[in-house]
């Protein structure tokens, strides 16, 4: 790209002798190809990796750094007794200069473009991979049980995160739902999700032979120990996961995941919080779970940071207030519509660049 930039702007130093006829010696010629194609690289440069004041700064050093050039030109061309060139001879040279910049150009510039069209399409073809991994695992959820009923979904954005959704109905009966969300994005995230999945899964085997109050806390520490073994460095997972029994107690544990929202009707909404480090990160261990007690009516909203983050062109973040007055003001909707206000009211509010998910649990 630079080289391409520099051969197609190096013309204005072959059209600057142009407009002398050619008269100019090669040497004058060549030093003006080399420093018009220089400065434009130099516009290039700043454009990709500085900030926009460096612009200001390079167009003011131009203008007595073209004033000296021109005041030294005759000087130099005394000095080393160069020769005028007939013009006749000098447009001929210049032509064909011109000529062989603007062919290189274009050359590079192909040269360019293939390279960035071979990685745009495997970039997209990483997309449709990584969205047919997230269709897949993170399907649409709708669970009915005797006393609660449940909903999930996950909407990737362009760029592909990790977030997860799912519900386990144990054999006793009673359900493990939960949310988790990987760190970065891309095929990465999506292969690691799919690995979360499994591995929440195959914890929760046994689940129905554990004490009801170790499940969420056993599951997690199992995790933890499973994840840094399978996943770069910098990678963790966010995790929220909430154990439904038939007498109304939900057992909770949160892994450096927003609060919860609980709506309990006239009594308004509580938010349940955890601090607790995210899974895959440290070699930690304790983690623990929280229980409360949902009764008929009561509503459970857990989401992603793609929710709460979402920002508008003012730079405001959606955040839990606004999901607090939604959640109000929809609470006797159907969890499938209520899961729609959300999402809609979400992409109404600002554009989406991080996967949106939500977990919704009504106790009947």
């Amino acid at each position: 790209m630079f080289g391409a930039v520099f051969c197609l702007f190096g013309v204005v130093g072959v059209f600057n002798d142009l407009m002398n006829l050619g008269r100019g010696p090669y040497v004058i010629l060549t030093v003006g190809i080399v420093l018009s194609g220089l400065t434009a690289v130099i516009y290039l440069f700043i454009a990709v990796r500085l900030k926009a004041y460096f612009y200001i700064i390079v167009s003011a050093l131009q203008v007595p750094f073209w004033i000296a050039f021109g005041y030294f030109e005759p000087i130099i061309v005394r000095r080393f007794r160069l020769h005028e060139n007939a013009p006749e001879d000098g447009v001929r040279v210049a032509a064909i200069a011109m000529f062989a910049l603007v062919i290189a150009s274009y050359v590079l510039f192909i040269r360019f473009l293939r390279g960035e069209g071979r990685e745009s399409v495997r970039i997209r073809n990483e997309l449709e991979l990584a969205h047919g991994i997230q269709k897949t695992l993170v399907p649409t959820i709708s669970l009915h049980t005797a006393q609660f009923e449940l909903y999930g979904r996950s909407d990737p954005s362009d760029k592909v995160g990790g977030d997860l959704v799912d519900t386990v109905q144990l054999s006793d009966g009673r359900v493990v739902a939960y949310l988790a969300d990987i760190a970065g994005h891309g095929l990465q995230a999506g292969i690691l999700m799919g690995m979360l999945k499994t591995a929440t899964r195959t914890a929760l085997l046994d689940a129905h032979a554990a004490e009801p109050c170790q499940v969420l806390s056993s599951m997690m520490k199992r995790l933890n120990q499973v994840l840094p073994d399978v996943k770069e460095p910098q990678m963790y997972a966010t995790f929220a996961g909430f154990q439904l029994r038939d007498d109304g107690i939900v057992e909770y544990a949160l892994a450096a995941h927003p609060p919860v929202l609980l709506y309990r009707g006239r009594s308004g909404v509580e938010q349940l919080s955890s601090e607790q480090f995210p899974l895959g990160l440290l070699s930690v261990d304790g983690f623990f779970s929280e229980s409360t007690v949902m009764n008929s009516g009561d509503l459970l909203i857990a989401v992603t940071d793609g929710i709460l983050e979402a920002c508008n062109e003012l730079e405001e973040e959606f955040g839990l207030e606004r999901l607090q007055s939604l959640v109000a003001s929809r609470a006797k909707d159907t969890l499938p519509a209520l899961g729609n206000a959300i999402l809609g009211t979400v992409r109404a509010f600002g554009r989406q660049t991080d996967d949106q998910t939500l977990l919704l649990i009504r106790k009947l």
